[in-house]
């Protein structure tokens, strides 16, 4: 039988009469699964995207008790693997995907818990908003983690994690795994129960070979697709935001927008995004500055890392406070608003939007 339609949902097709030789005829469809494109091209193909995840704010305030609650029922270790909570956005359910490419997850360790060692094909990264005293420990160099760091296990990389203290630790984890289980390209491998390495050092073996300003190895000239770099310190990205909006008080142009200053963690044998499906980036704005509303196809994550401000996604506004994050879907419009000196990490998938070539970005003039 012909399906009723509109012209929202099919904005460019003549629909036929419905006959009784019609109805046979999608019958036969129908038995050799078969969907005629003039019944659903305004959903294959729409004016715009319209994406089925929704604009959703999840409040720390909210999610760090049931992360603690989570610490004392259930085990950490084979199995689960991991005491992750993923943030499934209301749109994309059953599903915990926070988009339909990203997924975001709020991860809790108890005091000297172990996550044993595993590896997968999906890239992943780890940001600390709050705490220490977890060492992650990435193909045998253990990194250390602690506020405001951003740590990286790009794909193929066996890792786990160890808390060494008597506090327990809650950071976000962020991955491509809806985008890698659309394209089936998933592999899962157990690595030993046991850590591969119990040291406990202050900067791991890939900070002290790469982190040193404008100097790159020659031990390291080949291009690599992932960052070699574990740990992205907070003092680092720090200093590099404070610097910006000192040079924008000076009267250099060094800010992407009136009070808005940005940096984006780069590989540093390429130039390019860290890891080739996940961008990553770190904002500053002052207090009382706010952004120009834009659209970007592709999905946006923040996480509040400091400050009061107030995000504005399809024209409704959510206050926001250190801790929160919000997920912004493709083509919808927003901006940021800052009460206070508001810094916000941020996680997107344009390294994907770009290479294939899907990239539009819209601003409105201000």
């Amino acid at each position: 039988m012909s399906k009723t339609l509109d012209h929202t949902s099919v904005a460019h097709a003549m629909q036929p009469d419905d006959t009784p030789e019609l109805r046979e005829l999608y019958r036969g469809f129908s038995e050799q699964s078969l969907l005629p494109l003039w019944t659903q091209l305004g959903e294959l193909m729409p004016v715009h995207p319209k994406p089925k995840a929704v604009p959703h704010v999840w409040k720390w305030s909210k999610l760090l008790p049931l992360a603690e609650r989570s610490g004392a029922l259930v085990p950490v270790g084979r199995g689960g693997e991991r005491r992750a909570l993923g943030l499934g956005n209301p749109g994309l359910a059953p599903h915990a995907y926070i988009s339909p490419t990203l997924w975001a997850a709020i991860q809790y360790l108890g005091p000297h818990e172990v996550a044993p060692e595993h590896r997968h094909s999906q890239n992943a990264f780890r940001f600390v908003v709050e705490g220490d005293g977890v060492w992650t420990v990435v193909n045998g160099d253990p990194v250390r983690m602690s506020r405001g760091d951003l740590l990286l296990t790009p794909g193929g990389n066996f890792h786990g994690h160890q808390n060494v203290t008597d506090k327990p630790m809650a950071w976000i984890d962020g991955l491509d795994i809806p985008f890698s289980h659309q394209m089936d390209v998933g592999f899962f491998e157990f690595g030993p129960d046991k850590l591969s390495c119990l040291e406990t050092p202050d900067y791991s073996r890939g900070e002290r070979l790469w982190c040193h300003p404008g100097l790159r190895p020659l031990a390291g000239l080949k291009e690599t697709v992932s960052s070699p770099i574990g740990a992205y310190r907070w003092k680092h990205t720090d200093a590099a935001l404070s610097q910006q909006l000192q040079l924008e008080e000076e009267g250099y142009p060094a800010t992407i927008g009136p009070g808005h200053a940005a940096i984006r963690y780069i590989n540093p044998t390429s130039g390019g995004d860290v890891m080739p499906t996940i961008r990553l980036e770190f904002h500053r704005l002052r207090a009382g500055s706010q952004t120009a509303t834009r659209r970007d196809v592709g999905s946006t994550v923040f996480q509040v890392f400091e400050g009061k401000g107030a995000v504005v996604m399809n024209g409704e506004t959510h206050s926001l406070e250190k801790g929160d994050m919000f997920v912004i879907p493709s083509w919808i419009p927003w901006s940021l608003e800052a009460e206070t000196m508001f810094d916000l990490f941020r996680f997107s998938d344009a390294p994907i939007m770009e290479r294939l070539h899907f990239m539009r970005t819209q601003v409105e003039e201000t």
